[in-house]
């Protein structure tokens, strides 16, 4: 792997902490979670992967800031905050493509099963909530994925209609519950 350079500037992404997560805009030392994240078809096969090509993923880390920067909102990098390991990532994406802002999700192997995606998940939606204006998100999810629609449907999220064509398939278009302002 080629060393990554430190970033030269603060980039204007809020900082976010839970319980056990920092939720933070990308570092250069996320690079290599999720290029390993994005190469494995297994986790990643319902984000568009495998991507293999390390030009493709620096593109694709690098919109994450862009979509920051054109948008006012994007996906967060999840922290632990015990050990400061990158976990997955959580946030607010609004593509071409898509009908209205998603709240989406995903965690790496290693640290799935703890819960990191829900606790983030609620604190994204929260935020989007009182910073953003987003009070009733949706979730695009593929009807073969098992643990994300498992997630969304812990968060309070229910079907609302299917939303064919999408990338080549046909999604189900989850419907997040209205969060109120400060309901943190």
């Amino acid at each position: 792997m080629t060393a990554l350079a430190t970033c030269a500037t603060r980039l204007p992404i809020p900082v976010i902490e839970t319980e056990r997560l920092i939720l933070r805009g990308p570092e250069p030392q996320d690079f290599d979670a999720i290029e390993t994240f994005l190469a494995d078809a297994d986790r990643s096969q319902y984000i568009g992967g495998p991507v293999t090509d390390r030009d493709q993923v620096w593109r694709g880390f690098l919109s994450t800031i862009g979509h920051w920067m054109w948008r006012g909102y994007g996906m967060w990098t999840l922290a632990e905050k015990d050990s400061g390991a990158t976990v997955g990532r959580v946030g607010i994406i609004n593509q071409l493509k898509w009908d209205e802002p998603e709240i989406g999700w995903h965690v790496f192997a290693d640290f799935e099963g703890k819960g990191y995606a829900h606790e983030a998940a609620l604190a994204a939606r929260q935020h989007a909530a009182d910073h953003f204006g987003l009070d009733r998100l949706i979730s695009y999810i593929d009807p073969a994925n098992a643990r994300s629609r498992a997630l969304a449907e812990r968060l309070g999220a229910v079907v609302e209609r299917e939303r064919p064509e999408f990338y080549g398939t046909t999604v189900l278009v989850y419907r997040h519950p209205a969060v109120a302002k400060g309901d943190a």
